[in-house]
């Protein structure tokens, strides 16, 4: 049911320390993530091959997994190492046994998940440009009590800002006047071509400088806003993973490079959370009306990109299941809404 041979945001790099592991449900498998006590990130299948209990509530010495059922052993790569139940003789292959192993990157602070089939031609992770290795100033994790699609669409959506954002510090319903942007086919997606920010967004403004912005979106569900104020840059990640049928996580980070920035961001973080909750709040209250399963109606030109979204997801499932190349039926064209 949902996109495979894609990279998934899967956790926070800062939230994950040497010798830990954690649980987590990723489009609906379990899934152990770790990091070795070499600090590299890896991640296996949370369910022990002897009698299903989840690997995660064992234990974890940096470099293998015991299973606190009957000690089985699983090493970073899903194999099974020792069975200590095993005497000598018995004709038993140890390495036969294990446990499925999900390619795991950690790029830019981020920990990223491969679900499909890895080949030699594997897609890579996202990454932003012009930030280098830098790990984000500040992050947030949101859970959305709905399905990925309807997060995703909510994250695209360029009409609905003076309504749900209401705040001194960013818009309201007395800002609204039509807007004009040039969009263009990218990579698994689309982007809106770079741009001066909106005049009515007041929180821009903190930035100096003259400014552009570039916002492009790329499946299976990121968003990447690409800010550049005079010689700095500011950029968001907003990443949305599938927990399940009916949940969704949403991952946000934020990186710059103005230093004058980082001492306000006991100030600026509150503001942001609260941005993102009310994205939240508005999905939330929708599921309300969604459960009567009703017809959802797209107009143009403000729910194009949400259409470009269903056509990409189209695009890639016939490509993953027929063996084709991916074709992007993206068009490059210029898109007109009040906001």
């Amino acid at each position: 049911m949902f996109l495979k041979n894609l990279w998934y945001f899967a956790h926070r790099g800062d939230r994950l320390k040497r010798g830990a592991m954690v649980a987590k449900t990723l489009l609906g498998e379990p899934v152990l993530l770790a990091r070795d006590s070499d600090g590299v990130p890896f991640a296996i299948r949370d369910i022990c091959p002897h009698r299903g209990i989840p690997l995660s509530v064992g234990g974890f010495d940096g470099r293998e997994v015991e299973c606190c059922y009957h000690g089985w052993r699983f090493n970073r790569e899903g194999q099974c190492t020792a069975i200590p139940s095993l005497v000598e003789g018995q004709k038993f292959n140890v390495d036969r046994v294990r446990v499925q192993n999900y390619p795991c990157r950690e790029v830019q602070g981020n920990i990223w998940v491969y679900f499909g089939n890895e080949t030699e031609d594997m897609i890579e992770p996202p990454e932003i440009p012009d930030i280098g290795e830098r790990i984000p100033n500040t992050a947030f994790t949101l859970e959305f009590p709905c399905h990925v699609d309807h997060a995703v669409v909510g994250l695209m959506d360029p009409a609905h800002g003076p309504f749900v954002h209401k705040a001194w510090w960013w818009r309201s319903r007395r800002s609204i006047h039509e807007k004009s942007k040039a969009f263009a086919p990218s990579e698994r997606g689309f982007t809106m071509v770079r741009h001066p920010p909106s005049s009515n967004s007041a929180a821009y403004k903190l930035l100096g400088g003259s400014m552009t912005t570039e916002i492009s979106f790329q499946l299976p569900g990121i968003r990447i806003e690409h800010i550049r104020a005079g010689r700095h840059v500011l950029c968001g990640l907003t990443a949305v993973t599938p927990v399940s049928e009916t949940e969704t996580e949403l991952n946000h980070q934020i990186y710059w490079t103005q230093p004058w920035l980082t001492p306000l961001k006991p100030f600026l973080k509150p503001l942001a959370r609260k941005f993102l909750k009310q994205d939240r709040d508005i999905v939330t209250m929708q599921q309300e009306g969604l459960k009567h399963d009703p017809n959802l109606m797209l107009i143009n030109d403000s729910d194009v990109q949400a259409k470009w979204y269903y056509r990409l997801k189209d695009a890639w499932t016939k490509s993953t299941t027929s063996g084709q190349p991916f074709a992007n039926p993206v068009e490059a064209r210029e898109l007109r809404w009040r906001s």
